[in-house]
């Protein structure tokens, strides 16, 4: 039976015959460096992303369900009717009728002709802390009537040429606008993939006085608001069924994009992308265990003198095994912690560079704590029993 002193003198031989071989050792160790920094580097990475993308499309509308209403070719879009319906369905807590279309502002004798125009609803704003100064539409405002607006950063810089916009007054597609409010910067999953740089900024108005710039009767777009209480399936099953009988089933008149399916299906996809990377990046754990035991063979080979010798003063086979198999996982924990460090500032400066947030994974660390470990258990065990089944006599014969 081996006792605590027995491991802890093969503990202490096996760290001063990896002294004795420095060079050999690290060189040994780096596949296992190697891999566990490309574990942790990229598990973290996708990790970090994933989180930034799901947090993204939460704060564009978890609860939220989004209707693109085409519509046929005898009916066209929602009409005012049609909303109401879409208001008493079950489920539904409120919904946002949205409009967009692009236009020009002019303020003096400048014109500014790529301007982006966005209609909402006052049950928009309820839902969507858009707003940095300034005021929200209200219900005054939504008769078509009203030009009043809110407007971004951008277009305050492009247009006003000053951040201090309120009250300022200027024409839109010909209409006489007056800024009621600023919007915050628009960090959201979907501005960022597209480049608004050449943009002179977003104008936001009353839908309905959007209808009525671009001639249009009714809208296409509707965000819904589930009630609470509800589930998503549920209402969007409800909504469904009136879009049905708006449109008289007619095929392709309408979708309905769920967000909290589309966060599920990211979920998915992300947790099988990050299995796939962790075991493309294992695979250079396998080869760091290979370096392991060809090193350890090597090991066995080089002090076959000094096992002969102890087997002969009496030293069982077991303790031979047992200073071998330490070595090798000694050898294996060090190089994982390395790499755990290692693959740690990877992600700390990909997430710099890809502008995500950096949030440590831990199964990430434990998976490269668990790897290392059994890399030196496998890749030794059969140098280290190997060296246990010298023969004593033959060992000594050696050169």
């Amino acid at each position: 039976m081996l006792n605590l002193s027995v491991v802890k003198q093969s503990f202490r031989m096996s760290l001063q015959n990896i002294k004795a071989n420095k060079l050999r050792s690290f060189l040994t160790m780096l596949g296992i460096v190697i891999g566990v920094a490309s574990v942790i580097g990229l598990v973290t990475m996708v990790k970090g992303a994933t989180d930034s993308v799901i947090g993204k499309l939460s704060d564009l509308g978890a609860g939220t369900l989004n209707v693109n209403a085409v519509g046929t070719a005898l009916k066209q879009g929602l009409s005012e009717s049609d909303l109401d319906r879409l208001r008493g369905t079950e489920g539904v807590s409120g919904i946002a009728p949205t409009a967009s279309m692009n236009g020009a502002a002019s303020l003096g004798n400048e014109v500014y002709d790529k301007v982006s125009i966005s209609g909402y609803d006052v049950v928009y704003f309820e839902h969507n802390d858009i707003l940095d100064r300034g005021r929200i539409f209200n219900n005054d405002d939504m008769n078509g009537d009203v030009k009043v607006c809110i407007v971004d950063a951008d277009f305050a810089k492009n247009v006003f040429k000053t951040p201090d916009v309120l009250g300022r007054q200027f024409k839109l597609n010909g209409y006489e606008y007056i800024v009621v409010g600023v919007r915050k910067d628009d960090e959201s999953l979907f501005s960022a993939m597209y480049d608004t740089s050449d943009r002179d900024g977003t104008v936001i108005v009353p839908y309905k006085n959007v209808l009525r710039m671009s001639g249009k009767q009714n809208v296409s777009s509707v965000e819904v608001y589930i009630a609470e209480g509800y589930e998503s399936t549920t209402a969007e099953d409800n909504l469904r069924s009136v879009l049905d009988g708006i449109y008289n089933d007619a095929d392709n008149s309408y979708s309905i994009i769920n967000m909290e399916s589309l966060m599920d299906t990211m979920s998915t996809v992300t947790d099988m992308m990050t299995a796939m990377l962790a075991g493309i990046a294992s695979i250079a754990l396998v080869v760091g265990g290979i370096g392991i035991m060809n090193m350890m063979l090597v090991s066995v080979s080089e002090r076959t003198k000094e096992i002969g010798l102890r087997k002969a003063l009496g030293a069982e086979p077991v303790r031979i095994q047992m200073q071998f198999l330490i070595e090798s996982i000694v050898l294996s924990m060090i190089g994982g912690i390395i790499g755990i460090g290692l693959g740690l500032l990877i992600a700390f400066v990909g997430a710099i560079l890809m502008k995500i947030d950096f949030r440590i994974s831990y199964s990430a660390i434990a998976l490269g704590t668990g790897f290392s470990a059994a890399v030196g258990i496998i890749f030794g065990w059969m140098p280290a029993k190997r060296a246990s089944q010298l023969n004593p006599i033959d060992a000594l014969r050696s050169e």
